[in-house]
């Protein structure tokens, strides 16, 4: 099989895309896989990922058989567009593997496991945002200041009072 090997780190300065890729090498090795390209992206953001831009074109366009990643979360950023990506490629017969949880997404089985997983990670990150909701409204029921701190330039504000501009 023809495989596209996928990296992506947050933190370019502290993270090293290297690590994800000698466990993609050794893995497509031991399966006897082609590996046609390696792609990365660092610092990336929701909305530019040309590394994984490009893999996304040549599996459309049927350059490679399959992508694989180190891990679900170094793919997709959440539910939706892991599961708008699994349906495309699953009817196109691509593979999309991912090493860390051991899915390959061209079998329902790898389909199902990995909507799970997506689906937990998705809940955990709704909670983490509802407990940082009410942190930050009982912060500002407490009257504290919310937001960057003062500068010097700021000194004025400091005389009004908690949080009167909002």
């Amino acid at each position: 099989m023809r495989v596209a090997l996928y990296a992506r780190v947050s933190k370019a300065l502290e993270q090293n895309p290297e690590n994800q890729l000698i466990a993609l090498r050794a893995w497509a090795a031991s399966a006897g896989h082609t590996i046609e390209g390696e792609y990365i992206d660092e610092i990336s953001s929701r909305d530019t990922r040309p590394g994984k831009e490009a893999v996304l074109r040549k599996l459309r366009l049927g350059e490679i058989d399959g992508v694989a990643f180190y891990a679900l979360d170094r793919w997709g950023r959440d539910m939706t567009e892991l599961v708008l990506e699994l349906e495309e490629f699953s009817k196109s017969g691509k593979s999309l593997i991912s090493l860390k949880e051991g899915l390959d997404m061209s079998t329902a089985a790898g389909r199902f496991a990995a909507n799970m997983l997506a689906a937990m990670a998705n809940f955990e990150r709704d909670r983490i945002q509802e407990r940082v909701k009410l942190g930050l409204a009982r912060v500002k029921a407490q009257g504290k200041h919310l937001g960057r701190p003062f500068g010097k330039k700021d000194t004025h504000k400091r005389h009004r009072g908690p949080n009167k501009s909002q």
